[in-house]
């Protein structure tokens, strides 16, 4: 496509429709939106003259979102694109790290096949960053890292992505403190952990160790902890005492944090307070049958809090297709957001807190010199594409067409 082009015909949120001070739906206007060089630069009514001769191509009237964020995702544990294969029972966590240890033989694609099977679905989904988590263990080496970069570069200019060295088998219960390093120095821009009671055995010396290796690395942090209840609050205290003494500020996040969903709203609220002194991040997969942070609550407190699809079709799962979009609808459908703004507002938590309207219904995007990472749903608002989970047509990652298509007028 080329560098300078307008999208014609963009469906864009202007505003919240009231009715007796109750919000009744979102109002939408018609626009040409001008990009140039991968940036929004003008945006006009559809009803007012172009007046050059650059090319068009149209939106069809569809609405137009910000593209997504997926957060949270393993790019080397799918099995995406290979044989069918169900879960193996196994009676603990443990039997499944050991499982996964010796796995890699019995894969029927190469991980670099499988992660560019997800990384496709991700466009589809109208996801243009992802965070991966990829395994660093003894036994793999960086072998998963290797492939996992391989199939990101065959996506150089479709998407931009970050990468956690992830110690699935434990930081120091696997002995992969160095391996981590390496990986860092090889790409990653975080260091993972997991769970550093209960599977590393020592959740001082655990957290320390990746303290200690994000700072002398000048790397991020984005911690598994599944622990539950005062051990997984004790857990996330301590990382972020830790990261302030570090000056990791903006730089550390909690995924899954099964815990502060565990606990009273009161002691949620201070733990809240707690994450955004520290600026530290909260990245839910919205776990079925599993209480998990309280979203809303949190964010009302000035936390960042993210969605990601974690595990999807792998050893540890059969379930999920790597769309992001389901996710957030799966959010607002346990949570019982089944409002107009609520629904809406939901979009944040995919596109780092990106959204059209802000939550008093003034429009926030796009603006002139805002990136074109765009997607194109079937939809009349952000709160039907987040409840209906709504068609994708057409992705774009800052002015180019990485998914789907668009069509030229004449078309």
């Amino acid at each position: 496509m080329k560098q300078r082009f307008w999208l014609i015909n963009a469906r864009l949120e202007c505003g919240y429709r009231l009715q007796q001070d109750v919000i009744t739906g979102t109002e939408t206007e018609i626009k040409h939106l001008l990009i140039e060089d991968g940036n929004i630069t003008k945006i006009i009514p559809a009803d007012q003259p172009i007046g050059d001769q650059l090319p068009q191509m149209d939106a069809g009237n569809r609405l137009v979102l910000p593209s997504f964020v997926e957060k949270h995702c393993h790019l080397d544990k799918t099995l995406l694109g290979g044989s069918w294969r169900a879960v193996t029972p196994v009676s603990s966590i443990m039997g499944r790290l050991e499982e996964e240890k010796g796995f890699d033989p019995s894969r029927s694609l190469p991980i670099r096949e499988s992660a560019a099977h997800y990384l496709q679905a991700s466009l589809r989904s109208g996801a243009t960053h992802i965070r991966t988590h990829v395994d660093i263990f003894p036994e793999v080496g960086l072998s998963h890292l290797d492939e996992v970069q391989e199939a990101l570069r065959a996506y150089e200019g479709k998407l931009s992505h970050e990468i956690v060295a992830f110690p699935q088998q434990g930081l120091l219960r696997s002995g992969s403190e160095q391996l981590v390093r390496e990986a860092i120095r090889k790409g990653a821009g975080l260091v993972g952990g997991v769970d550093p009671a209960t599977v590393d055995g020592d959740l001082e010396k655990s957290l320390q160790a990746m303290v200690r290796i994000a700072a002398e690395e000048n790397a991020g942090i984005d911690l598994h902890l599944h622990d539950p209840d005062r051990l997984g609050i004790f857990t996330i205290k301590r990382l972020a005492e830790l990261a302030v003494e570090a000056g990791l500020q903006g730089r550390v996040s909690v995924s899954h944090a099964f815990s502060l969903g565990d606990i009273a709203p009161q002691q949620a609220a201070e733990m809240a307070d707690l994450l955004a002194e520290a600026d530290m991040t909260i990245i839910t997969s919205v776990p079925m049958g599993r209480k998990f942070p309280p979203v809303r609550l949190l964010h009302d407190h000035g936390v960042s809090v993210a969605v990601g699809c974690d595990n999807v079709y792998d050893i540890w799962s059969p379930f999920g297709n790597g769309d992001i979009l389901e996710r957030a609808g799966r959010l607002a459908e346990i949570s019982h957001w089944a409002d107009e703004r609520s629904l809406g507002q939901t979009l944040g938590y995919i596109t780092d807190g990106l959204t059209p309207l802000d939550p008093t219904g003034v429009q926030v995007w796009p603006k002139p010199g805002d990136e074109a990472s765009l997607v194109l749903v079937e939809a009349s608002c952000s709160a039907e594409a987040v409840a209906r989970r709504a068609t994708r047509s057409a992705t774009l990652y800052k002015g180019q067409v990485v998914a789907g298509s668009l069509a030229s007028p004449a078309e």
